[in-house]
């Protein structure tokens, strides 16, 4: 009875990863939209007033509220909060795999069609800096470049060294992160906006 039951447990719907339903979620879209009949991928250029992250180089998106029905949903939420646009428009291509920046940090993309002319003017300029866009085929024809961002970890004060071997001893691993960057005219598009965004690309290339 115990195995059955435990059996079952195990293939109903399982969390991504272990820790997903206590992370900070986040949902992006990846906007498509047509420029003189050519694709190309809108971003957004943070408020400068913003509190965190103030200038970089985003996807439209943000935290999933737990009113937000699905990820999905919340994309679709923050990107008309954002561009300033109406929902009907926002027509869904696919979705790509999620990525997990860390056990407490994930996030969900969304590929999406929009009309760009119903952006030039109407996004929200108490979020939103400016928007611009980059054809598709410059970004097949361009090649990304990467720097490593070593990550070292560093315990707390009241860390219990005496619980563990080797105490404060102890050969802490630290790992290198890669950091992706696209240079696009005077902008420079890196972070997790670039790694989505390599992601993509290598795709649908």
């Amino acid at each position: 009875m115990f195995l059955e039951k435990l059996k079952n447990d195990l293939n109903q719907n399982q969390a991504l990863f272990i820790g997903e339903e206590t992370a900070y979620r986040s949902a992006i879209l990846i906007p498509l939209v047509q420029v003189d009949e050519e694709w190309h991928i809108l971003f957004e250029v943070r408020s400068l007033t913003m509190r965190k992250q103030p200038g970089d180089i985003s996807f439209p998106g943000g935290r999933i509220d737990a009113s937000d029905p699905s990820p999905l949903a919340a994309a679709v939420r923050e990107t008309t909060e954002e561009l300033g646009i109406d929902p009907k428009t926002i027509h869904i291509v696919g979705q790509l795999s999620p990525y997990i920046a860390s056990s407490s940090f994930v996030i969900y993309p969304f590929v999406a069609t929009i009309d760009y002319n119903q952006i030039r003017h109407a996004y929200n300029k108490e979020e939103v800096e400016e928007v611009f866009t980059v054809p598709l085929q410059w970004l097949f024809n361009y090649e990304p470049y990467m720097h490593l961002v070593s990550v070292e970890p560093v315990p707390s004060l009241d860390f219990p060294f005496d619980k563990i071997m080797n105490g404060s001893q102890y050969q802490w691993r630290t790992r290198a992160m890669e950091e992706w960057f696209f240079d696009f005219d005077k902008y420079t598009i890196w972070g997790l906006t670039a790694r989505i965004l390599k992601h993509f690309l290598e795709i649908i290339k």
